[in-house]
């Protein structure tokens, strides 16, 4: 039994680390820069701690496949590392383009690569998420025509669902029940049994692989839904003079309430999977209808609450154009450095439109990250001077000890957009 993981990010780290504990594993992406941090022994995704890497890091990848009983972990992007390995187990990201279609390139060419070393008797599982049918229909096609391999005959392929929680050290890999699936019974049972040796919460075995994938894809447009409501919610009694998250604590004393907040609906998941499912049922001729309704809901949010940024700061009579606003947080989520598909930058753009000049601080995320894929500059440290408005858009602790007014300016305003201040002048 050796694993290869392919793609070495939020999903495929911790995973990898995971199975490195019991099995002899190599980590494969093509980032050089990613490689070579891990191989230092540092993730600066923050999900897998420097002394846990380090534990399970080795430096000689062939003795690591070689040798009886071996265990641990070796990074590379060199392909012939991952030529010896039984089990491929692909963790890249599928994200939508720019109209919100599934973009599956990551996926194909995760695909291609392993179709390149593939062997007689190997198991390819994907963890990405897609829409029903996309393993056996897009993906394994790929395989067999790099690979020169027979589906379910020379080969077999399962599919198990990530569901990482980015920023969550409590709800960790191992510690969240796992859904399988294989493309024969032999292969599921077999698929099962691997990531039962290393998942403590225990596994569920799917009859198929378009049934894990169907389940996964609807527990993120689960909550994407959810969410919505209350977002709407949050505009009406916002319109009615009501705080929510007033509403949201009375409603919450009943025992089948669900506890949902309003907010901005961002990251690789939920702001992503739902449209994977409206595509594939646009494809087979239904419209989707509360879906995407959810989906636009969730997406106007930064606009909304630009909006209300500027309805604050004008009700304080201070001047709109030309104001300086400080953007606590670029991440999609607290204590978390991920910046993938955050909808703070909707807010940002928003602002800028009114003719403000918008400060981003973000002491997590990146600054080359987001220069690269939002194209805006960001600190890493308190900035100095004081801002007409202060808008907190994501929840990291160092934010929440701060003393946000004294970053005002004269009848300057604090905009909250999570719902955890107290004395903020707005909030979601």
């Amino acid at each position: 039994m050796r694993i290869a993981i392919i793609g070495l990010g939020y999903v495929g780290l911790p995973l990898a680390r995971l199975f490195a504990t019991k099995y002899p594993v190599i980590g494969f992406d093509i980032n050089s820069a990613r490689v070579l941090e891990l191989q230092h022994g540092t993730d600066s995704t923050l999900e897998v701690e420097d002394t846990v890497l380090k534990a399970v890091s080795v430096s000689d990848p062939e003795a690591l496949l070689q040798e009886d009983g071996a265990t641990g972990l070796y990074c590379t992007t060199t392909l012939e590392h991952i030529a010896s390995c039984t089990h491929y187990i692909i963790t890249v990201p599928t994200p939508v383009d720019k109209n919100n279609r599934p973009d599956l390139t990551p996926l194909f060419k995760a695909s291609e690569t392993v179709g390149k070393v593939l062997k007689k008797g190997d198991t390819v599982i994907y963890e990405s998420t897609v829409y029903p049918g996309a393993t056996e229909e897009e993906c394994i096609p790929v395989l067999e025509q790099f690979s020169g391999l027979t589906f379910n005959t020379d080969f077999f392929a399962g599919y198990s669902p990530e569901r990482i929680n980015p920023g969550d050290k409590e709800h960790t890999v191992d510690k969240i029940l796992k859904v399988t699936s294989g493309s024969t019974p032999e292969a599921g049972q077999q698929i099962d049994a691997l990531y039962k040796s290393v998942i403590t919460a225990g596994t569920h075995l799917a009859p198929s692989i378009k049934v894990a994938e169907a389940a996964k894809v609807i527990e993120n447009a689960q909550r994407d839904i959810n969410i919505a409501f209350v977002n709407e919610l949050a505009k009406i009694f916002n319109r009615l003079e009501i705080n929510t998250n007033d509403v949201l604590e009375a409603a919450a004393t009943k025992w089948n309430f669900l506890p949902f907040k309003p907010g901005l609906v961002g990251g690789h998941c939920i702001g992503v999977d739902p449209y994977y499912l409206a595509q594939k049922a646009q494809e087979v001729g239904y419209h989707p209808e509360i879906i995407l309704a959810g989906r636009r809901m969730n997406d106007s949010m930064g606009a909304y609450v630009a909006s209300e940024v500027v309805k604050l700061m004008l009700a304080n009579d201070v001047k709109v154009k030309g104001a300086n606003v400080l953007m606590l947080g670029i991440t999609f989520k607290e204590n978390c450095p991920d910046v993938r598909n955050t909808k703070v930058v909707d807010v940002v753009r928003e602002l800028e439109t009114y003719g403000m000049t918008v400060t981003i601080y973000d002491p997590l995320a990146s600054p080359a990250h987001v220069q690269h894929e939002y194209q805006l500059q960001t600190v890493q440290s308190p900035p100095k001077g004081r801002f007409e408005a202060v808008v907190l858009a994501v929840a990291h602790n160092e934010f929440l000890t701060a003393d946000l007014n004294s970053l005002k300016a004269e009848k300057g305003i604090v905009y909250d957009v999570k719902g955890v201040l107290e004395n903020a002048e707005g909030r979601l």
